[in-house]
This record gives structure tokens, sequence and C-alpha cells, in this order.
């Protein structure tokens, strides 16, 4: 039986229901009827037509025509304006940032990269320059357009319920730093951001996917560093320390290079030895055995790749990473598995980091 949203007939839950209603319609580009909506959630058609009647005067939804008829009259359809809101996403790597403004659709409304990373100095210093570029962003809104947060996207390992890196490798001063609690602290009140929230790149890179890919979806980025991003049957894994991810630091050859995390013979270090000695096919071996345990070890249905080096090389990748899946699994015909590119392309990483904060607020998540 299809699993259905759970709504709550319950006032204290107004704005749960609220936010499920316009998730739903934001997964319908061609809008729904007030019937089609209380079918889907399970709350009353009384209680959709209130929720619906405060999203219309709230400007978030408008009636975009009629449905074809079914014997009777027409039935109303409702979209999400998506010029109604907007957020804010940052990737944050090594060297460079990217900070971003999108509208509900998914839009990309403003868009810029700056020369300052994990690695460009004191933390508090580079907080400092991303709350200026949020700052930037957020007044390059549209006019009515409510602002519902900025995302942040890094690589890890962090702490997704406080906001707080834990021991990233080869950064030591950021080992415990508040990232999320400084950014929020240095965002100019007069801004009225609502939310700021921190998660893993990968994980906010597998959100960037199309919400209608059904199944389970390995996110796999090469770039500074190797992680991965799992959406286990539509919901993020992150785990029981919201630290699940770590796809890099497999060992695959205990006798192998030295990793920045202190281990030998990590997928990781395999990858980017590869890289240095400028041999991306290589790389692209290794990152495809890393993928075929991971599909053996979670049944994924979709690998998605993305990272700068991934597109300095597409081809390479999307062709080595299939072939040793199909090699490494016993039946390939019966566990068919794609691979292909991110569709968000190489701004994965903000894109999806602001893509979580509108799910967070529209109750996609």
């Amino acid at each position: 039986m299809e699993r259905r949203p759970a709504g709550a007939n319950l006032a204290g839950l107004r704005d749960h229901n609220a936010a499920l209603v316009l998730s739903l319609l934001r997964a319908r580009a061609e809008g729904g009827s007030r019937v089609q909506l209380a079918a889907q959630t399970g709350l009353t058609p009384q209680a959709v037509s209130k929720i619906v009647g405060r999203l219309l005067a709230d400007g978030l939804v408008v009636e975009a025509g009629r449905g074809e008829s079914t014997g009777g009259k027409p039935r109303t359809l409702l979209a999400l304006r998506p010029e109604a809101g907007c957020a804010v996403g940052i990737e944050l790597d090594r060297q460079r940032s990217t900070i971003l403004l999108l509208d509900l659709a998914g839009t990309t409304l403003r868009r810029r990269s700056v020369d300052i990373g994990l690695a460009s100095g004191e933390p508090e210093r580079v907080v400092g320059a991303l709350a200026k570029g949020v700052s930037q962003a957020v007044r390059a809104a549209p006019d009515g357009a409510k602002v519902l947060g900025v995302g942040v996207g890094c690589r890890g390992p962090l702490d997704y319920e406080t906001g707080t890196l834990h021991r990233p490798a080869g950064l030591p001063a950021w080992d415990g730093f508040p990232l999320r609690g400084l950014l929020e602290s240095l965002l100019d009140a007069s801004l009225d951001v609502p939310n700021v929230l921190l998660d893993k790149d990968t994980n906010v890179a597998a959100l960037a996917a199309p919400a209608a890919v059904s199944g389970s979806t390995a996110y796999l980025h090469l770039a500074d560093g190797l992680g991965a991003g799992l959406l286990l049957n539509g919901a993020v894994y992150r785990g029981a320390r919201t630290n699940a991810g770590e796809f890099g630091h497999q060992v695959l050859q205990p006798d192998g290079p030295r990793c920045t995390c202190g281990a030998r013979g990590c997928l990781e270090a395999l990858c980017m030895a590869a890289l240095a000695d400028d041999d991306p096919r290589t790389a692209a071996r290794w990152l495809g055995i890393g993928a075929a345990n991971l599909v053996r070890l979670l049944d994924i249905d979709r690998i998605l790749l993305g990272g700068h080096q991934i597109f300095a090389s597409p081809d390479v990748y999307l062709r080595a990473v299939a072939d040793q899946i199909a090699e490494h699994l016993p039946e390939p015909e019966w566990q068919s598995v794609q691979v292909s590119l991110t569709p968000a392309g190489a701004s994965a990483v903000a894109v999806g980091a602001a893509q979580l904060v509108i799910d967070s607020a529209l109750g996609g998540i």
C-alpha cells in the first residue's frame, strides 16, 4: 500500500499541516486541487480549505486554473508561487566557497564564488567572510520574497544537530568549531534570516537530485576529498551521530598511501594519489571499486557523481564506475544500478544546501 504523508487535525499542528500542503504542491508542477491535497495528507477537506485560505492570503500559493472534469464541475487547481520565498545555499570547500540564492522552485537567482574556504586561515575570519556574502545574497532577494534561511554544506565529520565540526581531516583548527552558531550570530538582525542549517556537502548535494527520483541513491563527491551522501527510500541517512557517509575512509589497501585522516590506504588517499600523478583513470577505477562495495552493502538503485574532479573527466568516471559495479556484482542484470552525473552540475552542494532550507521550511524532510 502506498504510504502517504501524515497530516494531523490538531490546532497545535497548524504550521506542520500548512508545511505539508506546501511540500505536496511543490512536488506537483501541474498543481493540485483541495480534494487531492486532502486525499494525500489524510486531512479533512475542511482542514485543507482553511490551510489553503491562509496560504492564499499569505501569497505562498495561487489559483492556477481548472483541472479536467470527471463528470462534475472542474476543480480549482492550486500551485506554489516560486517568487514568494527563497533560500541561501553555501558550498564551503577547502579553498573556495560558492554562495547562491534559490527561489521555491529551485531556480538560481544569484550566484557568487569567492576564494576563501576551510583551509584559508582562522575559522572566525572564514565565517565572517561567509556572513558578508550571505548578507549580499539576502539583500538581492526579490521584493516581497520571504528569506527562509541559510544552508551550508561542507566536508565532515560534523554534528548536524549542533552545527559543529568534528575533527575534519587535515583541518585541526576546525575541530569542535561551532560553525552554524557563529554564522547565525554574525548575520545582521535586520536581514530577518530565521534559520541556519549545516550539513555535510555530500548530504546536501544528494538533496539537489530531482524529488521525483524514487528508491535509494548514493551521491559520490570527489573534489578536495571523497565522501558520500545517502538518500535511502527518499530520506537523507545521517546515522546515529549524524556522521554517515565517510565513504572515502574505507581502507582498501592497508599498506597504501597515508590519508589525511591518519590511516593508510583509504579510498580517498588512493584516489588523491592517482590524481596527484595526473592519472584520472586509476582514480576512477578506485572510485568504482568503492561504489561497488557500497552497492553490495546497501542495495543502492542509483549512483550520482559530482565534484570538480569528476567534472574534469566525466566520461572517464562514468565508464569506470559503471564497469566496476557490473564486474563486482554477481548478477548485474538482476541488480541494475544507474550511474550518472548529478543533474545539479558543479553547483550541486550549494544548490542542495539551499534545498535543505526550503525542504525544512516546507515540511519536506
